[in-house]
């Protein structure tokens, strides 16, 4: 949600990221006579009276907003000013662990991280957040966009005669020749200097040559940013991105980082970091961390990656076992071999899914392995013979467009959800009461086998031993214990999971028993 008001009446800010809004903030809060009136209006001598809403109203984020609003304020400055108040102050991860980002909010605060204890959420997450925090990657249509720029300012020279198209257009050969040659499915391996290498052959120039070009566009960048700023636009440079990007690439470990090209359309060079050990400083340097999550067993597992010393806890759960059912189906299966080996195994996973979610006359969510095999589903008709009001979670929805669809099946009488496991619907989304009753898992939701999971389970393999197990099983079944504990969110909650995959015999976590037939079962329990 933006706390910027300049927001509401301007698009192109809405497209801007946080880096690029930041620096249009800091330049208009500069300003004496064009800059922000929001920011111009705020009083020093208000902060009591706003401190004093605060803590009488406890305003939810929306409210907060409409509240500074109202009052001619910055909501973002406003809340700035008054966190240093704060004994408990509720953020984001990226306000922790991007480094700039959190020593702004140090700043804010008035503290050091020494004196801050973390509470962290849904802790499963940290892992792969961290990694991604770490990870660089640049795309074929973000090089349209630089080379786009670099013509609408007369293609500069970045170095020695070599423009900044003739880098763009080396770099391009160098995707395509990935592309090529190493591309399998999704994505490929490449060897760690083939980039550096084919644009130091194309472009006839040493490496000390392509680091100064590196240098030059960045620079460049900065004098487009500040144009642009001046003319109270986002200081967006796509020249800049590209060589940072490029600076970024170079200075990637071979010991942490792996060096992929991902598949067309939009074909990129991606630097996967598949250690979140140094991004995860901050839990090493604060006064202390509590990372919980219902989900977040093998414990040790998680302490070993981020390098936590930890004292390590588990809990019961505190609801009655007796309103979830999870049972399976012996007889279906979502593995690749199982599916090529027999040819009516998606038409039996199709019936079974629509015999379930018409067996009860309740709120239900089919969950997917993969969008590709909810689009088949629905290409094959199963929303048609479902018969019932059927909503999405749709691949690249905004965050509003993909709330209001929840919104839409929570009010429902009798709806049905098609989600992911692992999407935004099965991490952390709230379905009480009789919002949410069924829930059909289609398969055992295991990664696509491609080049990035398997030079992560090499990784996890040579540095703490069963890489399987850390970057395939374990990550696995914690998608399918989120999505089965969207039912159980209170004490009064009922629900029944159903799995159809023969393979949760193996998963022990799961707690599941093989059932004959399944909506017998599913009837019976809610019978009771």
């Amino acid at each position: 949600m933006s706390t910027c008001p300049f927001m509401k009446d301007d698009p192109e800010l809405a497209t801007g990221t946080p880096e690029e809004l930041s620096r249009l903030c800091s330049d208009l809060k500069k300003r004496k006579t064009d800059g922000c009136k929001f920011y111009r209006q705020m009083d020093p001598d208000e902060i009591q009276e706003h401190l004093m809403y605060l803590r009488t109203e406890h305003p939810d984020p929306e409210d907060f907003i409409s509240y500074a609003s109202d009052a001619g304020c910055c909501p973002y400055e406003l809340m700035k000013r008054l966190v240093e108040y704060a004994d408990v102050v509720v953020i984001p991860y990226t306000f922790m662990l991007m480094p700039n980002i959190r020593q702004h909010f140090l700043n804010w605060m008035n503290a050091d991280l020494s004196d801050i204890v973390l509470i962290v959420d849904e802790a499963h997450n940290i892992p792969d957040y961290l990694r991604e925090v770490m990870t660089c990657r640049y795309s074929e249509y973000g090089l349209n966009m630089m080379e786009k720029e670099a013509k609408e300012l007369n293609d500069p020279e970045v170095h020695n005669g070599t423009s900044a198209t003739d880098l763009a257009t080396a770099f391009r050969e160098c995707i395509s020749e990935a592309v090529s040659e190493y591309l399998n499915e999704d994505d490929g391996l490449i060897p760690p200097y083939f980039l550096e290498e084919g644009l130091m052959s194309s472009l006839s120039v040493s490496s000390v040559s392509l680091n100064k070009m590196y240098r030059s566009l960045t620079d460049l960048g900065e004098i487009v940013a500040e144009r642009k700023r001046a003319d109270r636009k986002l200081p967006r440079s796509y020249m800049g991105s590209f060589g940072r990007f490029l600076q970024l690439w170079t200075d990637c470990s071979e010991e942490m980082y792996v060096k992929l090209i991902t598949a067309p359309p939009n074909p990129a060079f991606e630097s996967y970091c598949m250690d979140p050990y140094p991004a995860a400083e901050p839990f090493r340097v604060c006064n202390a961390s509590i990372h919980m999550s219902g989900t977040l067993e093998p414990l040790s597992e998680y302490s070993d990656m981020l390098g936590l010393n930890a004292e390590m806890r588990s809990f019961p759960s505190p609801f009655d076992p007796n309103d979830l059912l999870t049972i399976y189906s012996e007889d279906v299966s979502t593995k690749f071999d199982d599916i090529v080996a027999d040819k009516d195994m998606i038409k039996r996973l199709e019936s079974k899914t629509i015999e379930i979610v018409l067996s009860e006359n309740r709120n239900s969510a089919v969950f997917f392995p993969s969008y590709v095999m909810m689009e088949n589903f629905i290409s094959d008709g199963v929303v048609d013979r479902l018969k019932k009001n059927v909503y999405f979670e749709r691949k690249g929805s905004g965050q509003q467009e993909l709330m209001d669809e929840i919104d839409r099946f929570r009010t429902s009488d009798n709806g049905v959800l098609f989600a992911v496991s692992g999407g935004r619907v099965s991490e952390g989304l709230d379905f009480p009461d009789r919002d949410l009753e069924i829930a059909v898992l289609v398969g055992i939701p295991y990664p696509k086998p491609n080049a990035k999971l398997s030079a992560l389970t090499r990784y996890c393999d040579l540095r703490y031993g069963k890489g399987w197990e850390r970057a395939v099983r374990s990550p696995t079944i914690r998608k399918m214990r989120q999505t089965v504990g969207r039912l159980i969110r209170s004490e009064t909650d009922r629900g029944v999971a159903v799995i159809l995959d023969k393979r949760a015999a193996m998963i022990k976590e799961l707690n599941a028993r093989a059932a004959e037939d399944l909506t017998c079962e599913v009837q019976s329990f809610f019978s009771k």
